[in-house]
């Protein structure tokens, strides 16, 4: 392996886990040779959507934990 692969891998396990995720997220989009046109914009505009739903009240989040447990049956 490189230096520079090895300094990124030394580097990943110094980070969170949401941030390790978020490297992941750009790694794996990295990949993809072809993006539709006006993705980035959808995704914005249902993130924006979904926060300004959870900030007004009318839904309401949950935790990771409560997921991970409703997964698991």
């Amino acid at each position: 392996m490189s230096a520079a692969f090895n300094q990124v891998i030394e580097s990943i396990r110094e980070l969170s886990s949401d941030e390790r995720a978020l490297v992941a997220h750009c790694l794996i989009s990295s990949l993809e040779s072809k993006q539709d046109d006006g993705v980035d914009e959808a995704w914005a505009k249902l993130a924006e959507k979904r926060y300004c739903e959870l900030e007004s009240g009318a839904v309401k989040g949950i935790s990771w934990q409560e997921i991970k447990n409703r997964v698991k049956g």
